[in-house]
């Protein structure tokens, strides 16, 4: 009869923190097994040793390289691969034999561990448990002192390894974040948490719960000599409070496209949650997750200059503002309206930022196909602004230049008969059969994306929420093998 595999979690490092069901699978266990590098001395090991027996047959399984370059054939990643199927063949043969093999694991045994490499090649032809531990991360946030998480914020772990760019993007977009695999990429990891205006917050552990233990700040944190046992940490947010006004504030402008958080830029969305306060429309404002200690200033649509105004009085008293713009700030939307304000003298000291976002015309094409994959233009129907004469003016000329027309603010309650005169006016160069996608609420709980003839464009289903797509001659509709109608317009123009 085989043995029994069992992956046993030893926690952080203090051999007290083990779990009452690891000593236990410890002293039971046949064989002991435990990593360590090619100078043959096992973290793991020291951290089970008070539990272990005279007669336990122990199985070193020493790694072949760890950060240093190799000439095996197959590289760094050919080399780890082969030694685990090596160890995994020496633990077999215990099991084989009847054995009960306990493999040991700092930390948890599935959380960035050595044992889930023997677990994915044994664990379906043997008997196997798995010991859960207490991970680095969460003594590190005990040994700080301060909570990881509270309320609805969302912790992402990461590995210093990623690339700085990715790193950067996910360190702006969570609330709290540990970054594990330190060592040599301390510098990587500092640099990320410096672009991404999140440094400040950030709290260095090394050695947990060891001797040599250290917490900082880890802005004060010199790179030379930095372990790979060691952690970066952004704690809650809500924990430590909102920050009182300190020096110049800022405004940024962010775009958060047609819909909710899945059009999100990872930048906006860490803008939006490390904001004091958060200004604009009321429907954009809702979009966003209410935080602690965060001041919401909704208001009407019709009011941009004076929110524009409202949120630059706030930043000049010190206080990091996020004015909400739906879609993309700066295509008929807030960023203009901002700027303008900005412009005036008394605001000129005021840092002011704009963040892009996915605008409705991109998100529109990209659900009917590539209806913009040639020339395009951008327009508002909406002559609250200027005069319905210079729309239509510019119709004509975009028209007679066969371009693809995004029409945005098409209709409302109070406009009803500008998309009827916009469709007679394109008629004038456009044939009747000329495509045209109606995307209305797209990315939202009521979207409907239709695909109809110019001729055919009925004023009655176009409301505010809705944006027009007007194909140019050459833009084609195509019925693929499922029924789904796809429209696409050709890079290629024909010679002239």
């Amino acid at each position: 009869m085989s043995g029994k595999l069992y992956g046993v979690g030893l926690g952080p490092g203090d051999p007290s923190l083990l779990t009452v069901r690891a000593v236990e699978v410890i002293g039971e266990a046949d064989v002991i097994a435990y990593h360590s590098a090619r100078h043959g001395r096992s973290i793991a090991r020291g951290i089970a040793e008070r539990y272990l027996r005279e007669d336990h047959v122990e199985e070193l399984l020493v790694y072949p390289v760890t950060t240093e370059t190799t000439d095996h054939p197959g590289g760094y990643r050919g080399a780890l691969e082969e030694f685990y199927e090596e160890a995994a063949a020496r633990l077999a043969a215990h099991l084989d034999a009847g054995r009960t093999v306990a493999v040991l694991a700092e930390g948890d045994p599935f959380f960035y561990g050595s044992y889930q490499h023997m677990h994915k090649r044994l664990a379906h032809r043997y008997a196997t448990e798995v010991v859960p531990g207490v991970t680095s991360f969460a003594a590190a946030s005990a040994r700080l002192g301060q909570p990881l998480v509270e309320g609805e914020e969302v912790l992402t772990v990461l590995p210093g390894t990623l690339p700085e760019e990715e790193l950067t993007a996910r360190l702006a977009a969570t609330d709290s974040a540990v970054v594990m695999k330190l060592g040599r990429t301390f510098p990587k990891v500092r640099r990320a948490l410096e672009s991404a205006g999140r440094l400040d917050d950030a709290r260095y552990v090394e050695r947990a719960t060891m001797d040599g233990e250290r917490t900082a700040r880890l802005a004060e944190v010199d790179a030379d000599g930095v372990p790979y046992f060691s952690v970066a940490v952004l704690p809650s947010r809500v924990a430590a409070g909102r920050r009182e006004p300190v020096g110049r504030g800022e405004v940024v402008v962010v775009g958060t496209g047609p819909a909710g958080p899945l059009w999100l830029t990872p930048e906006s969305r860490g803008v939006l949650a490390s904001a004091d306060d958060l200004v604009g429309y009321a429907t954009y404002v809702g979009r966003v997750p209410e935080r602690a200690g965060q001041r919401r200033h909704a208001s009407d649509n019709r009011v941009e200059s004076e929110r524009a105004e409202f949120a630059l009085q706030l930043a000049a008293r010190g206080r990091r503002v996020a004015v909400v713009s739906g879609g993309d700030p700066g295509v008929f939307a807030m960023a203009t309206a901002v700027l303008e304000v900005a412009s005036r003298k008394e605001y000129a000291d005021v840092p002011v930022r704009v963040l892009p976002g996915v605008t409705a015309a991109n998100a529109a094409a990209a659900r009917a196909g590539a209806p913009l994959g040639h020339d395009y233009a951008v327009f508002s129907l909406s002559d609250r602004l200027k005069p319905w004469e210079v729309v239509a003016e510019r119709l004509r000329a975009a028209a007679g230049a066969d371009l693809v027309l995004a029409l945005y603010n098409p209709g409302s309650g109070s406009r009803t008969w500008q998309v009827g005169a916009a469709r007679d006016v394109l008629l004038e160069h456009r044939a009747p059969g000329t495509p045209v996608v109606v995307a209305r609420d797209v990315g939202g709980a009521g979207e409907r994306v239709r695909i109809v003839r110019l001729a055919d464009l009925d004023p009655a289903e176009v409301d505010m929420r809705t944006i027009l797509l007007v194909g140019s001659s050459q833009t084609r509709v195509v019925r693929r093998g499922d029924g789904e109608e796809i429209v696409w317009t050709p890079r290629r123009y024909p010679a002239g």
